[in-house]
């Protein structure tokens, strides 16, 4: 039989919910902070190719005055069909990450750093010359 109080016994499981509650929501942020970070590396990555597209093969379909060729309309409808069929890849593998993220318990550790530890009282005798053990 327990001798705890009724009221001590309450704040307990009161303390124990609230703990709870806690981690399920620092998991959930945890979790949505990743796929913030995953979404905007994929995003940066699409991005990317097609700006590394357009600086090599812009040529193609650009022109001074502003007046495109036959040859060159068809290039530019090439170049947007890859563009579009690029970033519908994307946004659906975003979409993909969504969905596989439910299925995965997600905790941010944090940036850590372990510092190193040293007695004071040792380093204080060293430069003073003395010798303590």
């Amino acid at each position: 039989m327990d001798n705890r109080p009724d009221n001590i016994i309450t704040f307990l499981q009161a303390k124990r919910a609230k703990e709870k509650e806690r981690d399920l929501k620092y998991n959930q942020d945890s979790k949505d902070r990743l796929e913030k970070i995953i979404k905007k590396k994929i995003t940066t990555t699409m991005i990317g190719a097609l700006d590394a597209v357009e600086k090599k093969f812009s040529f193609l379909w650009e022109d001074e005055n502003g007046e495109l060729q036959p040859e060159q309309v068809e290039f530019k409808e090439m170049y947007e069909d890859v563009r579009q069929r690029i970033l519908d890849n994307g946004n659906a593998q975003i979409r993909s990450l969504r969905k596989e993220l439910e299925n995965y318990n997600v905790e941010w550790t944090r940036y850590q750093l372990k510092l190193p530890v040293r007695n004071l009282e040792r380093v204080e005798n060293k430069e003073d010359g003395s010798q303590q053990n």
